[in-house]
């Protein structure tokens, strides 16, 4: 068994977006080769209305995946599917927008004024670029919970872990999409797939994400400073993207930490991306907005 080494920590930016939504963006819109096949990853939590009432009016997407999993506030969506519904605290949203799909969310907050989630976007592989659009809503009920005998809890949103399977299948990129909490000054060692990209984000407490399969020893000279890997120190809204192995091992803080732990297998093709839109070359992505402005865009029926 060999523990993945820590490639980077980055801490989520502040962003805006939709009419007006102020969120931090763990990872997206850059190079995303570390990710693949993950595109972005934006962290809604905020406690200030006014900060996200706009919400995200109706825009298009095309060649990609959504995934929206609520902790607390509601979100009400609707799409040119003719779907419509709310998802509360607990509860995830997951939607293939294939061939395209033209949708909405709109943020609403608890009684505290709180709206506290997260999205991730997955990329569709070329021969499921324009898929038939699908969406899957999970009520968090319906979301399989597991807790070891040391405490450590979590909620597997998607894919199999420690023996259970989670809720929403069919998912392109297989990934596995895990809430993972452990406890105070707990030391906890989570199986990852070899062959996956993997990356966790810290949304609460703290701890130490181990770097190296042996034990850690402290250099006597400054200059094997260089060959040592020590522990990545990681609190809230912190990104930790792993290289190769097959397992995370990770050190509880004083208040425990509570964390998605995220992996898919990589696509390796080519992407082409505009705002919503995701293809593999530039042509598609010209078609598609080409296509936005003639009102050929959508593909599929309108269900009853």
């Amino acid at each position: 068994m060999s523990i993945r080494p820590v490639k980077r920590l980055i801490k989520s930016k502040p962003t805006l977006e939709g009419a007006g939504v102020h969120l931090r963006r763990a990872f997206g819109f850059g190079n995303t080769q570390d990710f693949d096949p993950f595109l972005l990853l934006d962290d809604f939590r905020n406690d200030v209305p006014e900060d996200y009432l706009a919400g995200f009016p109706w825009h298009p997407h095309r060649g990609i995946e959504t995934i929206t999993y609520v902790l607390a506030g509601t979100v009400e969506h609707g799409d040119s599917m003719g779907n419509r519904g709310a998802i509360a605290s607990g509860d995830v949203q997951w939607m293939t927008a294939g061939s395209g799909i033209i949708h909405q969310e709109m943020p609403k907050g608890d009684k505290a004024g709180r709206m506290h989630g997260f999205q991730l976007w997955a990329n569709l592989p070329a021969a499921l670029k324009m898929t038939v659009p699908r969406y899957q809503e999970v009520k968090a009920l319906d979301i399989p919970e597991v807790t070891d005998d040391d405490g450590t809890h979590v909620r597997i949103v998607c894919g199999k872990f420690w023996g259970k399977a989670g809720p929403v299948d069919g998912i392109a990129a297989e990934p596995v999409y895990l809430d993972v909490s452990v406890s105070p000054g707990r030391r906890k060692t989570l199986p990852v797939e070899t062959t996956r990209h993997a990356f966790a984000y810290v949304f609460a407490g703290s701890g130490k994400f181990c770097n190296a399969s042996g034990p850690l020893t402290v250099p006597t000279e400054a200059v094997k400073w260089l060959d040592t890997a020590p522990p990545v120190e990681a609190d809230n809204r912190s990104l930790i993207v792993f290289d190769r192995g097959d397992e995370v091992t990770v050190q509880a803080g004083d208040d425990g930490i509570r964390f998605l732990l995220v992996s898919g297998k990589p696509l390796q093709e080519p992407v082409a991306w505009y705002g919503p839109i995701v293809m593999n070359t530039q042509e598609q992505l010209q078609q598609a907005f080409a296509e936005l402005q003639e009102g050929t865009f959508l593909k599929a029926t309108r269900s009853k």
